[in-house]
């Protein structure tokens, strides 16, 4: 995410502060940075939080990475901001801090290198980058002293497009050395994406709600354990503004390390900051949707909603059962009974059926060479009028991978798949079912004009493909029948979607993926079709001699082509077809007609 988290501080002396900041880096680092491979110049250690595994390290920056030099940062001059104080009996005043402070002077900040997308994460005092140091300076002041919510304590929302927008978090730390036993602080997200700002809303405040609740838990014991000590309440009773004229003498403000004795603050804030930039970038991701949803993906949508549903119901049950379950005999134990699956529980299964990633049929092109024209076309006409294609072989596999690719013919909703079965089943069931050999067909399935049956026979060796097919040995060893009780002829000017879907299959021209980019097209266009036949039949009640009109208009009058889109209608989603049955009907569907 490109955001900038910063902790701020609102100093006495100096008024607001940038504490501490993380910025993302996306490009790789420069060569001339300090190697933290090495010893004495950094340490590594592996870190894992939330399930974001990152490499964190202590580097010395070059003033091109956000050094800490002096004479290149665009920060405060050092006259500007509290300095270090040995008051507090730490020993070493070169790493102390004062309340201005973050990081002691020459400290060269945090590094954590994201292994999975190459991205660091930078902590430091302030950005390196003038205008980024120009823009959190800004968001920090209107954070502590212009944007102020009721009660001065929570989170607000302020910006504008020229100088970012801002998510801003004020809270209170205890001091019992300041005006008011409390310091004034907050935490900032800085970012140009308004959008993208306000809808992580309840997730930064959630976690930065949860940074703040473990700073202030910190500062809480340090303060009550120096008040139980040293209580500051008389003694500033007896000696009135002697700890402020006491602080403007020169003396430090304590730093936030003092107040919740933490030595790690900093490191610990680092990690912190770093993973909620990284976890806020992940949870949103941008779609293009172009118009509304197709009715394939709403039938998906629906699909999944009922298979949720099914399965929090089957897990509500599971719960009453085990509940009412009796209490086992001693000796029983590590023995479970097995759950037979009923026969809702496999039809839901073959209804929600996934085809499996083991490809022998390759495209519907590769299907077309390997069956040959006229078989094909056979095929797919049953295929689009709704019949039930029956796929007979010894090999699952090829049966799967049929039905993979015969399945792109049709709408996501006219699609009903049982795989491989051993025994025959209804058309009103399915309309894609795989048999083994063995099974026997019923007669008046095979001299029907509703259904389709291709077998797979062992081939001799000696036959060979059609020309021009993409040989594969797990084709091969077969031979194909494609056999109907009514036979296309080939002069039969069939469906218009079929004759375009056979011309882009013939065009060896287009690519595969283009044969599979013009079927959704024409998916699509004949689903509009669809649409609006639905709507003028069932909805407004149309007679017969205005569908025919109608169907003229959309050009597909032809008797194929009817029975394609009546079949296709029991494809439309229930999203479509109650919205279409809530809407007011047309007035000229109730008027006399004259």
């Amino acid at each position: 995410m490109n955001a900038i988290v910063a902790l701020c501080h609102f100093c006495e002396l100096h008024g607001p502060r940038t504490l501490f900041c993380t910025e993302v880096l996306h490009a790789p680092l420069p060569q001339g940075a300090g190697n933290g491979d090495s010893p004495g110049q950094g340490e590594q250690a592996e870190e894992e939080e939330g399930g974001i595994q990152m490499s964190s390290r202590i580097r010395a920056h070059s003033p091109a990475e956000g050094a800490s030099a002096e004479s290149s940062s665009p920060g405060p001059k050092k006259s500007d901001m509290c300095e270090a104080s040995d008051s507090q009996g730490v020993g070493d005043v070169s790493f102390l801090t004062g309340g201005c402070r973050s990081l002691a002077a020459g400290h060269p900040g945090y590094i954590s290198h994201d292994k999975e997308t190459s991205i660091k994460y930078v902590s430091h005092q302030h950005p390196n980058h003038p205008q980024l140091f120009s823009i959190v300076r800004q968001a920090c002041v209107r954070s502590l002293s212009c944007e102020v919510c009721p009660g001065r304590e929570g989170p607000i929302f302020f910006g504008d497009e020229q100088h970012g927008f801002v998510f801003s978090h004020t809270f209170f730390i205890k001091d019992s050395l300041a005006r008011g036993f409390q310091r004034w602080y907050s935490i900032i997200a800085i970012m140009m994406d308004r959008i993208y700002l306000i809808n992580s809303w309840p997730f930064l405040l959630g976690k930065i709600r949860g940074i703040i609740d473990e700073l202030q838990g910190k500062a809480l014991k340090v303060f009550e354990a120096e008040q139980f000590g040293c209580p500051q309440r008389a003694q500033r009773m007896n000696t009135a503004f002697t700890p402020f004229l006491h602080q403007r003498n020169g003396n430090a403000a304590r730093s936030l390390t003092s107040l919740t004795s933490d030595d790690n603050l900093w490191a610990c804030l680092h990690t912190s900051f770093a993973w909620l930039l990284k976890a806020c970038g992940s949870r949103l991701t941008e779609k293009l949707l172009e118009g509304a949803p197709t009715e394939d993906t709403l039938v998906q949508m629906e699909k999944l909603a009922d298979l949720e549903e099914e399965s929090e119901s089957w897990d509500n049950s599971e719960a009453e059962e085990e509940e009412k379950a009796p209490v086992l005999p001693e000796g029983a134990g590590g023995r479970e009974l097995a759950k037979c699956p009923t026969e809702s529980s496999l039809l839901s299964d073959c209804a929600n059926w996934q085809p499996r990633k083991l490809s022998v049929f390759k495209s519907l092109r590769h299907m077309r060479q390997v069956l040959g024209a006229p078989s094909f076309r056979m095929l797919a006409w049953h295929v689009l009028m709704g019949n039930q294609v029956i796929w007979k072989s010894r090999d699952a596999d090829l049966v799967h991978s049929a039905f993979e690719v015969l399945r792109t013919m049709l709408p996501v909703g006219c699609v009903r798949i049982i795989p491989y079965s051993n025994q025959y089943e209804e058309a009103y069931r399915c309309n894609f079912l795989g048999l083994s050999p063995h099974v026997q067909i019923p007669s008046h399935v095979l001299s029907s004009e509703f259904a389709v049956v291709v077998e797979a026979h062992t081939a001799p060796r000696s036959s060979l493909h059609p020309a021009g097919c993409e040989d594969d040995q797990s084709l091969s060893k077969y031979e194909f029948v494609v056999t109907s009780g009514s036979p296309v002829a080939a002069d039969r000017v069939g469906p218009t979607i079929l004759n375009k879907m056979e011309a882009a299959l013939t065009n060896q021209n287009l690519s595969v993926g283009v044969v599979d980019q013009c079927l959704v097209c024409l998916k699509e266009e004949w689903m509009n079709k669809v649409k609006v036949l639905f709507k003028f039949t069932k909805v407004d009640s149309r007679p017969k001699e205005d569908t025919q009109k109608l169907l003229s208009i959309l050009g597909a009058s032809e008797e194929d082509n009817v029975k394609l889109l009546k079949f296709w209608m029991t494809g439309l989603s229930k999203t479509y077809k109650s919205h279409l049955m809530s809407t007011v009907r047309s007035p000229t569907a109730s008027e006399p007609r004259n």
